[in-house]
């Protein structure tokens, strides 16, 4: 039991009225008179508190939430008294979570419902859990705040922010792609497998003419060709402590998922199979599949996935990869590449291109590319500006050595990864390379 304003109100008059008393003797029996009554009437006032019901509570929340995104949270609470009663509510929200609304006051109408609803933010991935709905309900006489905990049981899972994918379906229903920096590159009349017939259309090259439609049509009919479908695309993602790095709240081993996520939706709308596999952490397997709840497999696999501490072997990864998929597919390694990984890597790369074609994603640290924006005003300042430069062109060539390898790259930021990974792949397969 809490003291409310009301008690501590009377405390202070009757505190005031023995402050008379010490100076004025007639008013000492009006003074213990007074201090009887008034804690008569708290003790009953407390008593009847705790004889009192407590409200009913239930909470309402989406069991899928994604990294990053508000999402609304609402908190219901019935009064089974005849009478009103006020409310103060506190949720025990995961930890791992903002919230915007609390603590939250309200007044429970005589028996009805009340509701709140506030804004909870989760700040890291995986299963939580809801704690208590903590609540101070005031006595009959508003003398008291009763403090309990309710309990009520709500698990949740966090999901990487699949808000990506779904602005990539939304803009590509209406072929505004290049709204999110995505460029098709579908090139008229050319690729790897015969889509249509349709009307010569002035441009086209010859050996697209169909002579055999033509002769029966009685005019210049031409073949269409289309990217291939029915291939395979395997993600192979790096769980080191590399990936812990962040750039700003989200973690690079978050911007990975995030790209994961957008390419794989992608490759799946243009008719690819999508799997992946970890390395250098928590270890996991998805096959190659072509279905549309491709997508939440992975999420469902990823979801709580966390980066570990171990180096990045990349020999082991690819001698793992090359055993559990024997078909021809698309490998997007996704990583941290530095100068010093080369010797590690390019002998992986080697092996898995025996079979495979392979992009190598990497991501940038942003860090560095601020360094070299900000003013050099000191010799300090120097030498970090010329150590930035330095080690930059290292990674650069450590770049330069993959590509001459025969190992496509992408280079970039990690808030700009996904978007160039699509744009690589849409490269990859307009050109017909797998």
């Amino acid at each position: 039991m809490i003291p409310a304003r009301p008690l501590l109100a009377l405390l202070g008059a009757w505190t005031a009225l023995g402050a008379a008393a010490s100076f004025h003797a007639p008013l000492l029996p009006a003074w213990q008179w007074a201090g009887i009554a008034l804690a008569g009437l708290a003790v009953m006032d407390a008593v009847a508190a705790r004889g009192l019901p407590l409200p009913a509570v239930r909470r309402e929340v989406m069991p899928a939430l994604a990294l990053g995104s508000p999402a609304p949270v609402t908190v219901e609470l019935h009064n089974p008294l005849g009478f009103p009663r006020p409310v103060r509510v506190f949720d025990h929200h995961p930890p791992a979570a903002a919230q915007a609304g609390l603590p939250h006051a309200l007044c429970l109408p005589a028996t009805g419902w009340a509701r709140l609803t506030y804004r909870l933010r989760p700040l890291a991935r995986g299963a939580h859990a809801f704690g208590p709905v903590q609540i101070r309900i005031a006595s009959p006489l508003r003398l008291w705040w009763r403090d309990a905990k309710v309990p009520v049981a709500t698990a949740v899972r966090v999901y990487p922010n699949f808000a990506a994918v779904m602005k990539y379906s939304l803009l590509a229903q209406d072929r505004r792609l290049g709204d999110m920096g995505i460029r098709r590159r579908r090139r008229r009349g050319e690729g790897l497998e015969f889509h249509q017939l349709r009307e010569y259309r002035e441009g086209d090259a010859l050996r697209q003419v169909d002579w055999k439609a033509t002769a029966r049509m009685g005019k210049l009919i031409s073949r269409d060709y289309q990217e291939e479908r029915d291939q395979r695309v395997v993600f192979l993602i790096d769980c080191g402590r590399r990936m812990r790095a962040a750039d700003g709240h989200v973690s690079h081993f978050d911007h990975t998922l995030n790209a994961v996520l957008l390419l794989a939706h992608v490759a799946l709308r243009q008719g690819d199979a999508v799997g992946l596999m970890t390395f250098s952490g928590p270890e996991r397997w998805l096959a190659p599949r072509k279905s549309v709840a491709s997508v939440n497999r992975l999420l469902n696999v990823l979801y709580d996935l966390q980066p570990g501490l171990d180096a990045p072997d990349y020999s082991a990864a690819a001698t793992r990869l090359l055993a559990r998929e024997r078909r021809r597919a698309l490998v997007v390694l996704v990583t941290n590449v530095r100068d010093e990984d080369t010797d590690d890597l390019l002998p992986a790369l080697a092996l898995l291109r025996r079979r495979h074609l392979v992009l190598l994603a990497s991501l940038q640290e942003t860090a560095l590319r601020e360094a070299l924006a900000t003013p050099v005003d000191d010799f300090d300042a120097a030498l970090e500006h010329a150590a930035t430069h330095h080690y930059l062109a290292h990674r650069e060539a450590a770049h330069e050595r993959l590509r001459r390898s025969g190992v496509y790259t992408v280079d970039a930021p990690p808030p700009d990864l996904p978007v160039h990974m699509v744009n690589r792949y849409l490269e990859l397969k307009s050109a017909g390379v797998f």
